[in-house]
C-alpha cells in the first residue's frame, strides 16, 4: 500500500489542448478516491497517468517514495481494472487471474493460493475452470478485480469498472467494491461520471472540470458546501436547482417574491435549493406552477417553474396537487453563488430557532 501524490500534473495533447490542468492531489494510503466529473472532463486521463499509459506533460506523479513519471505501467506497481474487463477469450477464469503473477515468475504454489483466495474472497471458486464467455457481466467483472487483487499491488485504479452493467447490477456491485477495499485496506482511485456511484463509494471525491479540480472533500460535505454553482449542479440527484436572483436589503429575492435571509453583499446571485430542503406550504413565499411529477414509490419529484425558472420540490405525499403551490424555504439551506465566477459566496443566515424568544 501507498499514498498516490499527483503535484502540479497537467497534460497537453498535440494542437494545445489541455486535458488536464495544474492538479494537486493526495490520495492517503488505504483512502478510496473517486474521480468525479462529466465526460472529457479529464478524469480517464488524470488515472491514465498514474497508470503510465498516458505521459504526464507536465508536473510529478509519485507513487509511494518513488516519483514514477517515467517508469513503464508494469514497475509502478498498480493494478488497473478497465469497463471492458479486459479478459482474455480463449483463457479460464484460472488462467486470466494468474496471467499477471505467471508474467512475473511467481512460484506456481503462490499463485494458486493467491487465485484461489481471491476468488473465494469474489464468490468465484465454482467458475475458476470456466471461459469469460460462460459468465454474466458481473462475474466477468469480478474477474478481472480478482487479476488486479491477486498482484497484492501499491493501489488500486479503476476505470469506470461498471458502466457496462445494467442499472441493478451496478448497486450490487458498488457495494460489493466498497467492501472488497475496506477489506484490502489498498489505496484505490476510482473514475466514474456517475455521481451517485461516486458518493455512495468515495472516503473522498475529487470533482473535476474541465481538466481542473472544482473541489475535494468527503461525499456529503461536497453535498451539503458545494465549492461552485457547476459542483452544486452536478453532485445530487433530483439535481439543486440553481435560480436567478437578487439579493436586497438583507433578502434573497428570486423575481419580486422573498425567499429567505442572506448575508451577503446586495447585488445579483444564483441562488442554490436543493429538493428535499423545499417545503409544500399554504403561505410559502415562492408561488409554484407544477409541470409534471414523477412518481417513485417511496418518494415523489414534483418539478414546474418559479418566476419563469425551472424548479424542483422532493415530497413524500400521496394525495393530489394542484397546479398551483406555494413553496416555503428553510433558511439555512440556501446556497449563494457569484453570477460571473460561480463560486460560493460565504454568507451567515441565523436560523428562526436560534433567535432567542
Amino acid at each position: 500500500m501507498a499514498t498516490v501524490t499527483l503535484s502540479n500534473v497537467g497534460k497537453t495533447y498535440a494542437g494545445g489542448v489541455d486535458a488536464v490542468r495544474g492538479v494537486d492531489v493526495e490520495i492517503k494510503d488505504g483512502e478510496f478516491v473517486v474521480l468525479v466529473g462529466p465526460s472529457g472532463c479529464g478524469k480517464s486521463t488524470m488515472l491514465r497517468m498514474v497508470a503510465g499509459l498516458e505521459d504526464v506533460t507536465r508536473g510529478e506523479v509519485r507513487i509511494g517514495d518513488r516519483v514514477v513519471n517515467t517508469l513503464d505501467p508494469a514497475d509502478r506497481d498498480i493494478a488497473m481494472v478497465f469497463q471492458n474487463y479486459a479478459l482474455y477469450p480463449h483463457m479460464s477464469v484460472r488462467d486470466n487471474m494468474a496471467y499477471g503473477l505467471k508474467n512475473r515468475r511467481t512460484p506456481k504454489d503462490e499463485i494458486t493460493r493467491r487465485v484461489d483466495e481471491a476468488a473465494r474472497m469474489l464468490e468465484l471458486a465454482p467458475y475458476l475452470d470456466r471461459k469469460p464467455r460462460a459468465l454474466s457481466g458481473g462475474q466477468r467483472q469480478r474477474v478481472a478485480m480478482g487479476r488486479a487483487i491477486v498482484r497484492q499491488p501499491s493501489a488500486f485504479l479503476f476505470d469506470e469498472p461498471l458502466s457496462n452493467l445494467d442499472a441493478k447490477l451496478r448497486v450490487s456491485m458498488r457495494g460489493e467494491i466498497r467492501r472488497l477495499q475496506k477489506r484490502l485496506a489498498t489505496t484505490s482511485l476510482y473514475v466514474t461520471h456517475d455521481q451517485l456511484e461516486a458518493m455512495t463509494l468515495a472516503d473522498r471525491l475529487i470533482v473535476l472540470r474541465d481538466g481542473a479540480v472544482e473541489q475535494v472533500g468527503a461525499p456529503l460535505e461536497v453535498y451539503r458546501r458545494p465549492a461552485s454553482a457547476f459542483v452544486a449542479a452536478f453532485i445530487g440527484s433530483p439535481a439543486m436547482t440553481l435560480l436567478d436572483a437578487r439579493v436586497s436589503d438583507g433578502q434573497a429575492l428570486v423575481g419580486d417574491h422573498v425567499v429567505a435571509p442572506a448575508a451577503v453583499p446586495a447585488g445579483e446571485v444564483t441562488l442554490g435549493l436543493r429538493p428535499e430542503d423545499l417545503r409544500i406550504t399554504r403561505d410559502g413565499p415562492l408561488p409554484m406552477r407544477v409541470d409534471y411529477i414523477e412518481e417513485l414509490g417511496a418518494q415523489r419529484i414534483v418539478h414546474g417553474f418559479v418566476d419563469g425558472q425551472k424548479i424542483a420540490v422532493t415530497e413524500t405525499g400521496a394525495e393530489s396537487l394542484p397546479a398551483d403551490l406555494r413553496l416555503s424555504v428553510d433558511p439555512g439551506a440556501l446556497h449563494l453563488f457569484d453570477v460571473k465566477t460561480g463560486r460560493r459566496l460565504p454568507q451567515t443566515v441565523t436560523r428562526p430557532e436560534a433567535v432567542p424568544a
